[in-house]
């Protein structure tokens, strides 16, 4: 079984690439990013210690927030961290390296369509 970055890489834009058409397109104009961890700065800003926390991160403005008028911004940005979902996958032991990965790319994607952490969890229950 693969678990190097590429494979992530991989299987996340596959994701991306599965989502319905309305959402695929948004989705594709984002960047995408893996990384074995979360550097300092953002789990500073998170206000979080332990790394192995952050298994993915949206950073951007949510399409829902965004207007014409606004400046511009640097590009939105979905990150996935590798050793983190690794932990994780590992811990529970119930599902496939793929579907953990797929799983945090639809979370955070799904911040970037406007979803708070309350929607979202509304559809965890069927994905995982």
């Amino acid at each position: 079984m693969r678990t190097d970055l590429d494979h992530f890489e991989t299987v996340a834009r596959q994701t991306v690439d599965t989502m319905p058409p309305a959402f695929r397109s948004h989705a594709q104009a984002v960047l995408l990013r893996v990384a074995d961890w979360p550097d300092a700065d953002m789990l500073d800003a998170l206000g979080m210690d332990d790394p192995l926390e952050l298994t993915g991160l949206y950073e951007g403005i949510p399409m829902t927030e965004k207007s014409v008028d606004d400046f511009a911004a640097p590009p939105d940005t979905v990150w996935l961290f590798r050793e983190p979902i690794l932990d994780e996958w590992r811990a529970r032991g119930d599902i496939t390296l793929d579907m953990l990965i797929a799983h945090v790319v639809v979370h955070e994607f799904a911040h970037h369509f406007g979803w708070s952490d309350e929607d979202i969890a509304t559809i965890d229950s069927w994905w995982l």
